[in-house]
């Protein structure tokens, strides 16, 4: 019997994850579309196709950043997205988290096996020492799937980041290998 190599980068039970393509425009953009009441006022996904050529280039381009889609092993669709942002090199080796689950996925444990599976990727293969997630405290989804997936709560930054017109406070939550085991090979 052949052997046929995943499509994914990593696999879990019921998703995979893997890079960004110009390809996914489409389906992404249609998903953000349908979840935008999920999304606001946390998170404002690329929704139309040429916005999303933009966004997915910079994944793909910029080596400071990586993207993943978090896509349902059953049938391939995208599930969400989890980036990488501001990859830090050096004595540093550490990465900023974004993530957001499409509507048609939210509340079925998909974010938090693909988040898992970005953690381990990072750890192994991308050789990073820490990530950190920087979440609005009232975004209670963030917030717990930070927690489920073994960040902890490193302290609160009043007007962080500008989002949605305005300037937000944040709770940062992080990891690093230490904290998840031996470090993956890779």
């Amino acid at each position: 019997m052949p052997h046929h190599a995943s499509r994914y980068l990593a696999e879990g039970p019921r998703v995979g994850i893997r890079p960004f393509t110009y390809e996914d425009g489409a389906e992404f953009t249609a998903r953000a579309r349908e979840s935008k009441e999920l999304h606001r006022p946390w998170l404002f996904p690329p929704d139309r196709v040429a916005a999303y050529t933009a966004y997915a280039g910079r994944l793909i381009d910029d080596p400071t950043r990586a993207g993943f889609l978090v896509c349902e092993k059953d049938s391939g669709g995208i599930a969400g997205f989890i980036n990488i942002n501001n990859i830090v090199e050096g004595g540093f080796q550490c990465g900023a988290l974004g993530y957001g689950a499409f509507a048609h996925a939210a509340g079925r444990g998909l974010m938090r096996e693909g988040l898992g599976l970005v953690v381990r990727h990072a750890f192994g293969p991308m050789r990073l020492h820490r990530l950190e997630i920087n979440a609005q405290p009232g975004n209670a989804a963030s917030v717990a799937l930070a927690r489920a997936c073994g960040f902890r709560l490193e302290g609160f930054s009043p007007a962080m980041l500008f989002v949605d017109g305005a300037w937000r406070d944040h709770e940062r939550w992080a990891i690093t290998v230490e904290m998840t085991g031996p470090r993956a090979s890779g």
